[in-house]
């Protein structure tokens, strides 16, 4: 399928919460339209309450499709997902099992455009996860519903991205009781090796450093707060280093992200969800990319949730979705241009020195020159 533009899919999330307030508030700057095609996936209702409601003047053209292989270049696509019809009651900042229901739909039908190459990349506003649970779906959250038609061949990650700071994590979604079981020699080696991928495709970054933190304060202290470090984490950087990737620690935590260590490192791996997050939202909450990587397909988000609590009210940024969007149209970019260098790689020539119109052939024996 020939695209002028790539086309980049926008999930509502919870239309309780601030996913339709920064989706109005990137899309209210219709320049926008002249970097990628937005489609839209959502509620056509919501989508006016809420265009009404805070006043945000939307001046691009609206195309009502039903799927995004429908979707026109230079307007606003939208696929409503409220299939069933009925009425859509906005409550801000409240519970509701149609908000979960229309949230799921959103999701699955642009999971399904995107699998079919109708989108580029899909760009997903939060969900809250204890109401998606009120219609029974399966998944934590967005990273395993995304992972899932993959699920056997490759392993998401959840990686963090500012322009200056990148933060992947080791375990994404487990209880803190259960994390250590989960911190394996095996699992460390391939995380290193998919951030170096992920690094090089998703970033364009060809060697990247990368830094690993430790499981246990101050970094086990040299197996006293705990053994993880002496005989999986250590282990693993050293294996992975000796393998040509430049990789570096285990660090403890603290005292890395104290001392500005981070800013030495094009990512950092971190043991586990809050290791990771609380320094990163500290660092860049309003700015800060989240990436889903590991995979062939193209998922980002905003690095907050649907932020219930000033619902409504025209005080969320649209900051980190903008970023979301752009970071998504630089991975597609940037994954082109590293499978047109890795497919077809220049071919070394090898001039004889004084005859500048001979190549020598290598693959022969002395004798045969």
């Amino acid at each position: 399928m020939t695209m002028n533009k790539i086309r980049i899919g926008i999930t509502h999330g919870d239309f309780n919460g601030i996913g339709y307030e920064i989706i109005l508030k990137v899309l209210e700057d219709d320049r926008c339209v002249e970097l990628f095609t937005p489609v839209l996936y959502g509620s056509i209702q919501a989508f006016s309450y809420y265009k009404k409601g805070l006043g945000i003047n939307i001046s691009l053209r609206h195309n009502i499709v039903s799927s995004a292989a429908d979707a026109v270049d230079g307007v606003l696509n939208i696929v409503d997902v409220n299939t069933e019809g009925g009425e859509v009651t906005v409550m801000h900042g409240q519970h509701s099992a149609l908000a979960g229901k229309l949230a799921e739909h959103a999701i699955a039908v642009a999971r399904e455009d995107l699998l079919a190459g109708s989108i580029d990349a899909v760009v997903t506003a939060p969900i809250n996860k204890g109401v998606m649970g009120l219609n029974g779906f399966p998944f934590v959250g967005h990273t395993e519903f995304f992972a899932e038609p993959f699920k056997g061949s490759t392993e998401p990650m959840m990686l963090f991205s500012t322009d200056v700071l990148k933060v992947a994590l080791l375990t994404i979604h487990v209880p803190l009781s259960e994390v250590s079981n989960f911190v394996t020699k095996d699992r460390v080696l391939s995380s290193i090796e998919a951030l170096e991928r992920t690094m090089q495709q998703d970033f364009g970054v060809e060697k990247p450093r990368i830094a690993v933190l430790g499981l246990n304060p101050h970094a086990g202290e040299d197996g006293l707060l705990g053994r993880e470090e002496v005989e999986v984490i250590a282990p693993a950087v050293k294996e992975a280093w000796e393998a040509g990737y430049r990789v570096f620690g285990p660090f403890a935590a603290d005292g890395f992200w104290g001392s500005g260590n981070y800013r030495q490192f094009d990512v950092v791996l971190s043991m586990y969800h809050d290791q990771g997050l609380l320094p990163f939202k500290l660092l860049a909450m309003d700015e800060g990319v989240n990436v889903t990587c590991g995979l062939p397909i193209i998922r980002t988000s905003p690095d907050h949730g649907t932020a219930f609590d000033i619902a409504g009210k025209g005080e969320a940024s649209e900051a980190s979705l903008r970023n979301a969007i752009y970071c998504a149209i630089d991975i597609h970019r940037n994954r082109e241009r590293h499978r047109e260098a890795t497919t077809n790689p220049l071919q070394k020539q090898y001039v004889e020195r004084g005859k500048d119109n001979v190549r020598l052939d290598l693959s022969k024996s002395d004798d045969e020159f």
